[in-house]
C-alpha cells in the first residue's frame, strides 16, 4: 500500500503538539565586546560569565518565563556598537536558526532604524520563507501579526527603572513560557514594583491600537491583553489574528505540516491522486489530535479543520498549463496530473482562551 508512513508521522506530530507548545525558544541579540558568537542557555548558571552585567540581566529576564520557563534562550552576542558586526549581518545569520520569539533590548531607534529593520526581516521570514517567528519590539506600530508592540516604559524593578525596549527580553520569555492552551492575558509580573498608572480607557485604547501593555490593577502588575500589533483586519485575516495565542497555534500548525511533509512526503512518493488523498487524510488526522488537545475548535455544524484538495487552485494551475478544463467535472479536476505541485486547503478554527466573561447576577 502506498504512503504507509505519512499517517504515522502526522499522527505522532499531532500527539506531541501539545507538549511542544508548552515552551518556546527565545532569541536575544546582545551588544557586547566579550563572549562573542552564539550561545544557548537553559539554566541561570549557564549564562556566559563574560557578558556585561546588563546583558546578564537581560538573559535572566528571558529565563523567568511564565507558567513554564522557555525551552531555551539563545544568544547572538556581537560588538554592534564597535562596528564589528551589523544588525543586518546578524539577521542574515539567524535565517536558519530555530527560535520562536526575538528581542533586541539595545535596539537603536533614535538615530537608527533597528526596530523597523527587525520588523521587515521578520515579515520577510514569515511571508516568504515560512519561518514563523515573532519579534518583541518597543514602541513599533507594525500592524503585523508577527510583531508584538510593547509600549510600557518606566518599569520599576528593585530600584531599577527599565524602558520598554530594555524589558523586551522579559516579555519574550513570558510569551515563550505560555502554553498554547492558555493566553498570556492577565499574566502577572511579580518582580515589577511600579509602572505608570493608566485608566481603563487608556488601556482599552492602547489594546485597540495593537499595543502590548502591562499595568497595575491595584494589587499587582500584569499583562493587559495578549495582543500583537495587527489592527487592520481584512477578509483573509480577521480579528483573531490580533491575538498572540491564535497566531502561535497557527504557526505551530503551519510549521508541523510543512516540516513533516518535507521530511516524509515531498520527493518520496509519486504525485498521484491516491497519494494526495492519503496526504490529505494524514493531515486531517493531525487536526483531529489538535482538536482533542484543545488547540483547534471542534464544530459539528461547520466543516472546520478539514483539509481537502484545492479544486480551484488546481483548475487555475491546469489552465496555466494550456489545458481547457471548462467542461471538466470537479472530480476530474481533483484527479488531474499536476506535475510536482500539490494544492490543498483547510479552514482552521484555533480555540481561543477565555478572556471576557459576562455575568448577570440577580439577588
Amino acid at each position: 500500500m502506498p504512503l504507509p508512513s505519512i499517517n504515522i508521522e502526522f499522527k505522532e506530530t499531532g500527539i506531541t503538539a501539545i507538549q511542544r507548545g508548552e515552551r518556546g525558544v527565545v532569541m536575544l541579540i546582545l551588544d557586547d565586546v566579550t563572549e562573542l558568537g552564539m550561545h544557548e542557555v537553559v539554566l541561570l548558571d549557564e549564562i556566559p560569565a563574560g557578558l556585561s552585567d546588563k546583558n546578564q540581566e537581560y538573559v535572566k529576564q528571558a529565563l523567568t518565563g511564565y507558567v513554564n520557563a522557555p525551552l531555551s534562550v539563545k544568544l547572538y552576542v556581537a560588538d554592534i556598537t564597535g562596528g564589528s558586526t551589523t544588525l543586518s549581518e546578524i539577521l542574515g545569520d539567524l535565517e536558519m536558526v530555530k527560535f520562536d520569539y526575538l528581542a533586541y533590548p539595545d535596539a537603536d531607534d533614535d538615530i537608527g532604524t533597528d526596530s523597523n529593520d527587525i520588523y521587515l526581516q521578520v515579515k520577510s521570514w514569515r511571508d516568504n520563507l515560512g519561518k514563523k517567528v515573532k519579534a518583541i519590539l518597543a514602541n513599533t506600530n507594525a500592524d503585523y501579526p508577527g510583531v508584538i508592540n510593547f509600549t510600557t516604559d518606566g518599569i520599576e524593578v528593585n530600584g531599577t527603572t527599565y524602558t520598554a525596549k530594555e524589558y523586551t527580553p522579559r516579555i519574550a520569555g513570558l510569551l515563550a513560557g505560555t502554553p498554547l492552551t492558555i493566553s498570556a492575558t492577565f499574566a502577572p509580573l511579580p518582580e515589577v514594583d511600579r509602572v505608570p498608572l493608566l485608566t481603563k480607557t487608556e488601556i482599552d485604547d492602547a489594546i485597540d491600537a495593537g499595543e502590548f501593555k502591562i499595568y497595575h490593577d491595584g494589587e499587582k502588575v500584569k499583562v493587559a491583553r495578549a495582543v500583537n500589533s495587527f489592527v487592520t483586519t481584512t477578509q483573509d485575516k480577521g480579528s483573531g489574528w490580533k491575538k498572540i495565542k491564535i497566531v502561535d497555534i497557527l504557526d505551530l500548525w503551519y510549521t508541523d505540516i510543512r516540516t513533516t511533509a518535507e521530511d516524509s512526503y515531498i520527493g518520496k512518493y509519486a504525485n498521484s491522486y491516491d497519494n494526495k488523498v492519503l496526504l490529505v487524510n494524514a493531515i486531517n488526522g493531525y487536526n483531529e489530535q489538535l482538536e482533542m488537545d484543545g488547540l483547534l475548535k471542534e464544530d459539528g455544524e461547520v466543516e472546520s479543520n478539514t483539509v481537502m484538495i484545492d479544486v480551484e487552485a488546481q483548475r487555475i494551475f491546469l489552465k496555466s498549463q494550456g489545458m481547457d478544463v471548462s467542461t471538466w467535472s470537479e472530480q476530474q479536476i481533483k484527479e488531474a496530473n499536476t506535475d510536482d505541485q500539490v494544492f490543498i486547503k483547510v479552514n482552521l478554527s484555533p480555540l481561543d482562551a477565555m478572556e471576557d466573561i459576562n455575568l448577570r447576577v440577580f439577588l
